[in-house]
């Protein structure tokens, strides 16, 4: 099987694209969705969170406080590190099941951070969304950033535009609306369809 790994900056649009591959019928396993189930009340994760961090990251009926835990990670790095040394087996872990469950020709893994992932390693491309860092800060504050200073944190910890254009076999550029972003990925859909078909 084919594994197509997508991946861009945060707030880059990479949702879009991947519930449009889903609707042509692709398997799609999103590592972000992966990272809430495996810390999901009375999970491993969540415990071995508690365990670093204090019950100040659970809300009141025993779930995750992500906004506190994102207060806490992205004011030092060393937390951060923690929190992923955490995280991240498990979500590995999961995301590595759902591959070998996969039952199309080829399968898209999204992958937000893919540029320090051991998950490049597992890939036969890999697909990014780029975005220009301007329309991405303005997509950041209206989606989920109180003030530009946090927004501009959470861009600095992430891989520049350059690394991950760096590691690409295929681009989507996503600033020009819903509808030439959902043609590309009818077209790459075509590619992928082929090139699995040919391996």
């Amino acid at each position: 099987m084919l594994k197509i790994a997508l991946s861009g900056g945060i707030a880059s649009g990479k949702t879009v694209v991947s519930d449009t591959f889903a609707e042509l019928g692709v398997d799609v396993i999103d590592t972000d969705i992966i990272a809430r189930e495996v810390v999901e009340p009375s999970s491993e994760g969540l415990a071995q969170i508690v365990a670093a961090f204090g019950n100040s990251v659970l809300l009141q009926d025993g779930s995750l406080n992500r906004r506190k835990l994102r207060e806490i990670v992205f004011a030092d790095k060393a937390d951060l590190q923690k929190l992923e040394s955490i995280t991240h087996p498990l979500i590995q872990n999961r995301a590595k099941e759902l591959i070998q469950s996969a039952s199309d020709c080829y399968c898209l893994l999204v992958v937000p951070l893919l540029f320090n992932s051991p998950m490049r390693e597992w890939v036969d491309r890999i697909l990014i969304v780029d975005v220009d860092e301007q329309l991405q800060l303005q997509r950041l504050l209206a989606r989920d950033c109180e003030t530009i200073e946090q927004a501009k944190a959470i861009m600095a910890t992430q891989a520049s535009r350059d690394q991950l254009l760096g590691i690409a076999d295929d681009v989507i550029i996503n600033d020009s609306g819903l509808e030439k972003l959902r043609k590309e990925v009818h077209n790459l859909h075509l590619i992928y369809t082929q090139l699995a078909k040919n391996s």
